[in-house]
């Protein structure tokens, strides 16, 4: 596909029903979202798109608000023979604009190849993360702190998720987060304790080569590991998650059960959000397109 005239080309406002026809991008670079993240994304986010002139979408970019403060960059992708010729540049302009106009930080997770182009737009390295698989196999349970009870979530349970996240995280993102829990139901779960707060939960959702597990978000790394080993034994399929590198206690369980970390990446931010300055109750992340 040559696109001779690329600055010709209008950036476009997607809209949910797109998430059908943009979703083979992410499936070309190898990515693990399907169309539901998709839709979840363009209802939630202000998204935008380039299309060829035979209508078909070859780049993208979207914009997610989490909250009053911060909003997220994610899904930039050119397809491959439209690449090097300035359309992801304009994208993440336009993202960058919507960004300030509405005077919030910005935050994104960067690739490798990434990071280059976001340092000189005003980006700063704010922790590494890698990116982790898990092949189906026996995955043995990790014992929760004294006092704490892991059980299976239920969408009783969204209003108390919503405050631990909010209050662990800063984000606002009440909708990801019921989305997430109506995806992926086994591997949902919360650590309670005896007074019956939370101390933690773990969500996931299916994805296009792999189940995600994340986020998990909990008081300490012990609540966090006993909470990612009931999602992990919740399920026989490959599993992928995304975890900061400060924690030691939970990489070292995923390598024991035979987990690699073939990707890394580094988050991002661009002005003051200061809840996501460290990842000390951030265990696993929603992912790199949902923070």
């Amino acid at each position: 596909m040559a696109v001779s005239e690329p600055a010709a080309l209008a950036i476009e406002r997607l809209e949910p029903h797109h998430a059908e026809a943009v979703a083979p991008l992410s499936v070309e670079a190898g990515w693990n979202q399907i169309a539901a993240d998709w839709r979840l994304m363009i209802g939630e986010g202000r998204a935008f798109g380039i299309r060829a002139p035979s209508g078909q979408w070859i780049a993208t970019a979207l914009v997610l608000p989490l909250g009053a403060a911060i909003s997220w960059i994610s899904m930039v992708l050119v397809t491959a023979p439209a690449r090097r010729q300035g359309l992801g540049t304009r994208l993440l302009g336009r993202c960058l604009a919507e960004i300030e106009e509405s005077g919030v930080a910005a935050g994104l997770d960067a690739t490798e190849f990434g990071r280059p182009v976001y340092l000189p737009l005003g980006f700063r390295d704010v922790y590494a993360l890698s990116r982790w698989r898990l092949e189906p196999g026996s995955r043995s349970a990790a014992a929760a702190p004294a006092g704490i009870r892991v059980r299976r979530a239920s969408p009783d349970d969204m209003p108390r998720i919503l405050a631990c996240d909010t209050a662990r995280t800063g984000f606002g993102r009440q909708a990801i987060l019921a989305d997430l829990l109506s995806r992926a139901p086994s591997v949902a779960h919360v650590a309670e304790r005896a007074d019956g707060g939370l101390a933690g939960y773990a969500l996931g959702r299916d994805g296009h080569a792999a189940l995600h597990v994340g986020p998990i978000v909990a008081d300490d790394e012990g609540v966090a590991l006993a909470l990612l080993a009931s999602a992990a034994a919740a399920t026989e399929q490959r599993i992928i998650l995304d975890v900061p590198d400060r924690h030691q206690r939970i990489r070292q369980w995923l390598q024991a059960h035979g987990g690699i970390a073939p990707r890394s990446f580094m988050r991002m931010l661009r002005g003051s959000f200061p809840p996501a300055e460290d990842a000390a109750r951030v265990f696993a992340l929603a992912g790199p397109e949902l923070a």
